[in-house]
């Protein structure tokens, strides 16, 4: 029996030290480097405050049409962005479709907090060109959905689509991984609970009902946090949401109401 239990402390002991060490590889499994550039899109280098420069993507805006800023998942990149609003540019919105530190082939690692930077650099990118806070619309899909919330907090956007978020990551990796400690190991938290009640601008929330990633509970929970933010779920769509016609066309549906355009 003593040996049993001190195998499983071991154990026990070898997952928390590898969860310590190797966290951020797993939370960011970015893809391979893809080349591609999407039809109608070129590819812009932007400089963050710590001193990367980042290669992403960006089609402008039909005139008097707002900008999408979309901040893609954590095992995709900014060109599968792209599949994820081809309903909305027909309708000549613009997109700059977001790329992170560590991602696309760009330098650094990412984090949090260099996520945040990454956002706000692609934002800074967008005003030097004249585009301001009032033609913005956020999109944040996954753990984008985190770095939209967080960039929202500090722009003011005129509109913030989350799709399939966490409340926080924090909660979501305590809910997976129940057994272990993981509140004082895990060093990213993504607290959008405790943000989006900052936010002045209309929200929607769309999230699967099956979606094994991200329950829909932290969608519902989001919503709760702001008399601003609508919620609309699906049955029977996953994690994959943000790439089926259904959650792109309610999007746009949102935006003509609140954007008016």
């Amino acid at each position: 029996m003593m040996r049993v239990l001190l195998l499983a402390l071991a154990l026990y002991g070898f997952l928390a030290l590898g969860l310590t060490l190797f966290q951020r590889s797993f939370i960011y499994p970015a893809p391979a480097v893809s080349r591609l550039i999407p039809a109608g899109f070129e590819i812009i280098r932007y400089p963050t405050e710590d001193g990367l420069t980042l290669r992403a993507g960006y089609r402008p805006a039909a005139r008097g049409m707002p900008t999408i800023v979309y901040f893609h998942g954590n095992g995709a990149d900014w060109q599968s962005s792209v599949v994820a609003t081809d309903r909305l540019l027909p309708e000549g919105y613009g997109a700059l479709t977001a790329e992170y530190r560590g991602y696309a082939g760009n330098p650094g690692k990412p984090s949090e907090q260099g996520l945040y930077a990454d956002g706000r650099a692609a934002l800074a990118w967008l005003k030097e060109q004249g585009i301001g806070s009032q033609d913005l619309v956020l999109i944040g899909n996954s753990i984008g959905a985190g770095v939209a919330v967080e960039v929202a907090t500090q722009a003011s956007p005129a509109a913030l689509v989350l799709i399939s978020p966490f409340a926080s990551l924090r909660q979501l990796v305590a809910e997976k991984i129940f057994w272990l400690p993981t509140g004082p190991l895990l060093r990213d938290h993504y607290l959008s609970n405790a943000k989006l009640s900052r936010i002045d601008a209309p929200i929607l929330i769309l999230h699967g009902e099956a979606d094994r990633v991200i329950p829909v509970s932290h969608g519902r929970q989001l919503a709760k946090t702001n008399p601003n933010a609508l919620i609309e779920t699906y049955p029977g769509a996953g994690h994959e949401l943000a790439w089926l016609d259904a959650a792109q066309m309610r999007t746009l549906a949102f935006l003509k109401t609140v954007v008016g355009r």
